[in-house]
C-alpha cells in the first residue's frame, strides 16, 4: 500500500507545519508573558542585573518565535561561583513557564565523569544490554515541551563531565537532535531551551571581584578582566567546536556583602509560603534580622543564608509551634544573645 503510506506521511508533514506555524496576526504560539517571567526572576535573583537583562532579551526573541527552526531555541552557558543563582535561574524559568520548578530535564554532569558514561546519554550501542530499549537519562517529555511551552534542559556542573560526554552533546547543540546509539530512536531538542552551568574560572573571578571591591581600579576594568579570565578558563577546559555552538556565555557575579538583607527576605518568603500550609506566619524583629544578616561567606553565596534560616531559625520556630499548637503568628527575636521565637 505505498500510495496510502505516502499520503499518510504527507498529511503528517502538513499537520506538523501547521502545528508549529504562527498565524498572520503574528500571535505567538508561546503562552507565557516575558514581563511576568522576568518579574519572578527579578524578585528572586539578586546581584545579577546583567544576567537578567540577557534572559529578558532571550525571552523576547523566544516569544516572537523568530529563531532558527533547525536547532534548539537557545543554548546558554552560565558561569560563576557556587551559590550565585545559576541553577536557581533555570528553575525559576521552569516555574514561571510550566508552573513547576521541577519541570526541567536536569542532567547532573558530575555523575558522568568517566568516558563510558556517554552511553547514559546516547544509550547502549548495538550488542550491549539495553540497546534495544534505547534507555537514556533524558526525560523526553521535559525536553520536547508542547506547542505553547518550550521544553527546558539543564546540564548542571558541565566541567565535571568527561570530554567524551561533552562531545556527545555537539549535535544536540548544533542541530537539536540526538540519535541514540542503537539507531532506532531520536530525541528532538528543537523546541528546547538548553542551559548549562559551570564553575570554571570561579576562583579567579572571586579574587578579581574582591580586588574591585577595594576600589583601587575601575569596575569597567574589572569586568573586562573577569571576561578574559573566564574566556581563558573555558578554552582550557572545552574544545572550540563545543564553545562555538553556544549562543551566549554569561558570567554571574560573586554576591556582594550588602545583599544579605535581600537574600534574607527571599528565604523568609520561602519559609512563610511553607508555613501557610500549617496556617502560620513568621516575622522577624530587628535584632533577629541583624543577627541573620551578619556578613556572608563569599565562598558559599546565597546557600549560606539558606543554611542560617534552616539551622538557626527553623529549630526554635518548630519548638514553639509544637508548644503552642493553636498559635498562628510568631516572631523571631534576640534575647540574651540567643535567637528565640515567640507566639504573638
Amino acid at each position: 500500500m505505498p500510495f496510502i503510506n505516502e499520503q499518510l506521511m504527507t498529511n503528517k508533514e502538513v499537520a506538523d507545519r501547521q502545528r508549529w506555524s504562527v498565524d498572520p496576526g503574528r500571535q505567538s504560539r508561546f503562552l507565557f508573558d516575558p514581563a511576568d517571567v522576568m518579574a519572578r526572576l527579578r524578585a528572586r535573583i539578586v546581584g545579577q542585573a546583567h544576567v537578567l537583562d540577557s534572559i529578558d532579551n532571550m525571552l523576547q526573541v523566544l516569544k516572537a518565535d523568530i529563531g532558527a527552526a533547525d536547532r534548539p531555541l537557545t543554548v546558554q552557558l552560565f558561569v560563576g561561583p557556587t551559590g550565585v543563582g545559576k541553577t536557581e535561574t533555570v528553575r525559576l524559568l521552569a516555574e514561571a513557564i510550566h508552573g513547576s520548578a521541577d519541570a526541567v530535564c536536569r542532567i547532573d554532569m558530575s555523575t558522568l565523569a568517566q568516558e563510558h558514561y556517554a552511553a547514559s546519554l546516547t544509550g547502549a550501542p548495538p550488542g550491549y544490554v539495553g540497546s534495544k530499549e534505547g534507555q537514556t537519562l533524558f526525560d523526553v517529555d521535559a525536553i520536547t515541551g508542547s506547542f505553547s511551552k518550550p521544553g527546558i534542559v539543564l546540564f548542571d556542573e558541565l566541567e565535571k563531565a568527561s570530554p567524551e560526554v561533552v562531545r556527545a552533546l555537539l549535535n544536540v547543540l548544533e542541530r537539536g537532535r540526538l540519535r541514540l546509539s542503537a539507531g532506532n530512536r531520536e530525541i528532538d531538542f528543537r523546541n528546547s531551551l538548553i542551559f548549562m552551568t559551570s564553575n570554571v574560572g570561579a576562583a579567579q573571578v572571586s579574587r578579581l571581584s574582591r580586588q574591585q571591591q577595594r576600589r583601587w581600579w575601575s569596575w569597567g576594568n574589572a569586568r573586562q578582566q573577569i571576561h578574559d579570565v573566564v574566556d581563558q578558563a573555558l578554552h582550557q577546559r572545552f574544545d572550540p567546536e563545543f564553545l562555538n555552538r553556544i549562543d551566549n556565555i554569561i558570567t554571574f557575579n560573586p554576591l556582594a556583602k550588602d545583599l544579605s538583607e535581600q537574600l534574607l527576605d527571599i528565604e523568609l518568603d520561602r519559609l512563610n509560603r511553607r508555613l501557610q500550609k500549617r496556617k502560620a506566619l513568621l516575622s522577624l524583629g530587628e535584632g533577629a534580622r541583624r543577627h541573620l544578616c551578619r556578613p556572608l561567606d563569599a565562598r558559599f553565596g546565597a546557600r549560606e543564608m539558606a543554611r542560617r534560616v534552616r539551622n538557626e531559625l527553623s529549630p526554635p520556630l518548630a519548638r514553639v509551634m509544637l508548644d503552642y499548637p493553636k498559635a498562628d503568628t510568631f516572631e523571631a527575636r534576640m534575647e540574651g544573645g540567643a535567637l528565640i521565637v515567640i507566639p504573638v
